[in-house]
């Protein structure tokens, strides 16, 4: 049998898969099974920040598996200990970190511990947690409830109560009772169109939200390590959230989510946990990425690249406003509004004939997240890719 007729009869049809099978990858370039090559404009959905086939994670991948891959959390896990430390003063917030598997289960996290946060001498006193329409903060039964896109309700109830959709960040404050315990927002909503918040808007509301003792939780499963250009997109925005999600990016490829929070003590032993979270392979991808994206950034090619990305998608946009609406996002996390949902997809799929990858986000948005070590030549040669392939749309 084929992959494709393996896939077809033995995984669940979850996936509206393209019909290409990649074996191999350098950086922003990727080789399909047919010897095809294609620039790399999605890297995973923003997780293979540092690129495809890096040679020092590789590197340091293979040496913590020839040596140990799993042990318990029962246990001190020197790499984990060391990836914390390293989160947390990248972040610049007095934090610390529990680690998972993905974003579903950071957000998961986060929001036990605003329902702990919310608990007062064992009785329940606060529980209401606040997201925006056209959030995504995950696939499990409550981060879809927590997720503010009623398409993605269906199916699956009944689901957790406690969940309120604001409008905009405008309506957040109006929302706010004695029963709301904390607001989680993306900064740029990712799944949700590559929409950027408000700056002021944001701080604003970070500090009403002080003033009434209300958790703010950033889920920056997308937004976060380097992605806007900082290392958090909170960071961009200023504002100093309670919790902070992490995912994607963080791992390189790994399977890793995060809990940041200055809540501290908030959890005791055997309230939350998890089998494979922060074990030595997953940690040590940690370790590695971070002193790969903390190097590129200090360097400033992190700053030069984004420059260099945001000037071609703008050329690309001016030469093509037949196609599409308005340019969109922060960094490497970016997007053009097509005019339809038809000419999105003519565009993706022409993109792949001609050896682009991009992506599709909500609001008919052509989604594109470049690794971050993405270079000037790949750019160039990602753009011109891009070009031919809406040509004749």
């Amino acid at each position: 049998m084929t992959i494709k007729e393996l896939d077809n009869k033995y995984v669940l049809p979850t996936y509206a898969r393209a019909d290409v099978e990649f074996v191999s990858g350098k950086n922003a370039k990727l080789i399909d099974a047919k010897g095809k090559d294609y620039i790399d404009f999605t890297s995973g959905i923003a997780v293979v920040s540092v690129g495809h086939g890096n040679e020092r994670l590789t590197n340091a991948l293979c040496a913590q598996v020839k040596n140990m891959i799993h042990m318990s959390n029962l246990y001190y896990i020197a790499p984990q200990a060391r990836a914390a430390e390293k989160l947390v003063l990248a972040s610049g917030y007095d934090m610390r970190c529990f680690f998972g598997n993905s974003g579903a289960e950071a957000n998961e996290g986060a929001i036990k511990i605003a329902r702990k946060y919310g608990e007062k001498d064992g009785e329940i006193k606060r529980y209401k947690i606040i997201t925006l329409d056209h959030s995504f903060h995950g696939r499990t039964i409550t981060t879809v409830k927590a997720t503010g896109q009623a398409s993605m309700h269906n199916y699956f109830g009944p689901f957790p109560d406690g969940f309120v959709y604001a409008k905009n960040i405008d309506e957040i404050e109006t929302l706010v009772d004695e029963h709301t315990v904390a607001v989680m927002i993306e900064l740029v909503q990712g799944e949700g169109g590559v929409q950027p918040q408000d700056k002021e808007k944001v701080q604003n509301l970070a500090k009403f939200l002080k003033s009434k003792d209300v958790l703010l939780i950033v889920d920056e499963v997308q937004t976060g390590v380097y992605r806007t250009g900082k290392f958090l997109a909170s960071n961009l925005y200023e504002i100093e959230p309670n919790v902070v999600t992490l995912a994607k990016g963080v791992g390189g490829g790994v399977p890793v989510g995060v809990v940041m929070t200055t809540l501290k003590d908030i959890f005791s032993a055997g309230d939350h946990g998890s089998t494979f979270g922060g074990n030595y392979l997953s940690s040590t991808a940690i370790c590695e990425v971070m002193d790969i994206l903390n190097e590129y950034d200090a360097s400033g090619e992190l700053a030069i690249n984004m420059l260099l990305f945001d000037k071609a998608l703008e050329r690309f946009y001016n030469e093509n406003q037949h196609l599409f609406t308005e340019k969109v996002g922060l960094g490497m996390m970016c997007g053009l509004r097509a005019k339809d949902a038809d000419t999105l997809a003519k565009v993706i799929n022409s993109a792949r004939e001609h050896g682009v990858m991009v992506l599709k986000a909500g609001r008919n948005t052509l989604r594109l997240l470049p690794p971050l070590t993405i270079t000037e030549e790949e750019i160039e040669e990602g753009f011109k890719r891009l070009s031919a392939a809406v040509k004749n749309i």
